[in-house]
């Protein structure tokens, strides 16, 4: 990409947005500065996210008017320490992009130095070794890059940033003692990393600083910055052009870790830490008319804090009908309904606070979703396998042998053999004409489904327990020990009856369970093993 247009720059807001997320519990465990809140993280994406609100909204036809839309998204919604500076780094680029339609090598220059200005301003005591030492390195690389390609310099300048967040803890005892990197600092170069990605087509391979889990002994450091006789964090929004100076005066009597700070437009964003928040947001009113006020308490935030994980291993299964979710529930698997939404998966998946999640899809529509919910969840630190499972009756069988006591690779191994040994077998009724292996078919003719393949079709109004026997037989013609039986909510009454009774005289060495699923547009779910 030789120029940052505005459609660039919403394709970073929305990597931005998609990398904070994954990056999110990381960042929060390591946060110990200046207060160990363990919110970095989370408050750096819901800043991101206001900003990309405020562009997805926004008619921007050039790249100033795309980055000014992003600035004004990032300061209405931002939260915390982190959440001020971010805005106050894309009021920045905005600002050297002002009037542009796109922006080249030494635009980028110019925005990141306006960026690292502004961003050093909005912190009342800037300290070596945070967010703003690695925001200068990114802009003094982009500044002495030799070339002027917008490649060159943005990858200069991501290289410097990941390269200072690596000496952040040499700079801050806080976090040698803790055993991490700045929290904000990696969040930065989260931002610049997906800026450099979508200029360049390309992940960058530059060194990146990891860091181990917060230590118990993290929790309780001691803030580097202001004083610990102040509990709360205040916020608020002011509109039109209000006395700052006088308001920073104000709220500076009455704590620490103040900012005030505009997007350039008549919108300013407020922060203290204080004991008194009556006063602080009473400052907010002799200044203008305060809005979006929010206010925490950081003890609060630090008794909040708990492991990510609070269990070692989870089986998720996803199950259509109240039934059968309920005799998954009971076998002890976190059940939902089946969906193809990746985020609600993601959110499923994390949401167990397990190390080891093992996934039973039940259906063969669901692998493209899945695929990118286990990306995004094993990319941000949890193992999620899905074990192949292509129907409710495969899914049984595999949680059947799970056991939490073995490892969980060979857990899963063991489930994945289990489903694999289960012959799949349906029994439903036709929604529309269509053409199968055995003829065609028309709405209303029932259908006998063998491994996801059509094998006989009978004009309705058929003879569901007959049809149902004959798959049964078909089935359990290559040998069998187990017969499940799984009712849709089409089953008639009396159904399951019919084929135990069948199998009873038929095949007196067979074993049959039944249990009534009500699988929505379902008759009779099958599985032999």
């Amino acid at each position: 990409m030789q120029a940052l247009d505005a459609v660039a720059v919403r394709q970073w807001a929305e990597a931005c947005v998609r990398s904070l997320d994954a990056n999110r519990d990381d960042i929060d465990r390591i946060n110990v500065f200046p207060v160990p809140d363990g919110d970095t993280g989370t408050n750096l994406s819901q800043t991101m996210r206001s900003a990309q609100d405020s562009l997805l909204r926004t008619p921007a036809d050039s790249v100033g008017q795309a980055l000014a839309a992003l600035a004004r998204g990032a300061l209405a919604g931002a939260r915390g320490n982190s959440g001020v500076i971010l805005s106050q780094v894309l009021r920045g680029l905005a600002e050297a992009a002002q009037g542009a339609s796109t922006a080249g090598g030494q635009a980028l220059r110019a925005a990141l130095h306006r960026a690292d200005e502004l961003a050093t301003a909005a912190v009342s005591r800037p300290v070596p070794g945070t967010v703003l030492t690695v925001l200068h390195a990114a802009a003094e690389a982009a500044r002495d890059c030799p070339s002027d390609g917008l490649g060159e310099v943005v990858t200069a300048a991501a290289e410097a940033g990941a390269l200072a967040l690596a000496e952040t803890p040499r700079q801050l005892a806080v976090l040698a003692r803790a055993g991490v990197v700045d929290a904000g600092a990696k969040g930065l170069v989260v931002l610049l990393d997906a800026l450099a990605a979508v200029i360049t087509g390309r992940p960058l391979e530059v060194p990146f600083a990891t860091a181990p889990p917060r230590t118990p002994e993290s929790l309780t450091t001691g803030r580097e910055a202001g004083s610990a006789e102040y509990e709360y964090e205040v916020m608020y929004l002011l509109d039109g052009a209000p006395d700052t100076d006088r308001l920073e005066q104000r709220l500076t009597a009455l704590g620490d870790c103040v900012s005030v700070v505009g997007d350039g437009a008549g919108l300013w964003t407020v922060h203290v830490h204080c004991n008194d928040i009556g006063a602080a947001v009473e400052a907010g009113v002799e200044a203008g008319r305060p809005h979006r006020i929010t206010v925490a308490r950081f003890a609060d935030q630090i008794a909040a804090q708990a492991p990510r994980f609070v269990r070692d291993r989870a089986v998720v299964a996803l199950v259509e009908g109240e039934g059968a979710r309920e005799l998954f529930r009971s076998a002890g698997a976190v059940v939902a309904e089946p969906t193809g939404d990746t985020a609600d998966l993601l959110a499923l998946v994390a949401g167990t606070r397990a190390r080891h999640v093992a996934l039973l899809p039940g259906d063969p529509a669901l692998c493209e979703p899945l695929e990118g919910a286990v990306a995004q969840a094993v990319e941000a630190g949890q193992d999620v396998v899905v074990v192949p499972t292509f129907s409710p009756v495969q899914a049984l069988s595999a949680l059947a042998v799970h056991d939490p006591a073995r490892r969980a690779g060979d857990d899963v191994v063991a489930m994945a053999e289990a489903a694999a040994a289960t012959r799949r077998g349906e029994v439903r009724l036709a929604e529309r004409e269509a053409i199968t292996w055995v003829g065609r078919c028309r709405p209303g003719d029932l259908l006998a489904m063998l491994d996801g393949e059509v094998v006989r079709v009978e004009p309705g109004p058929a003879d569901v327990a007959a049809l149902s026997c004959r798959l049964v037989d078909r089935m359990l013609a290559g040998g069998g020990e187990l017969v499940t039986l799984l009712l849709g909510e089409d089953a008639p009454e009396g159904l399951a009856e019919a084929v135990e009774d069948h199998l009873r005289a038929a095949h007196p060495e067979v074993e049959a369970v039944a249990y009534r699923g009500g699988q929505p547009g379902a008759v009779l779910a099958v599985g032999v093993e």
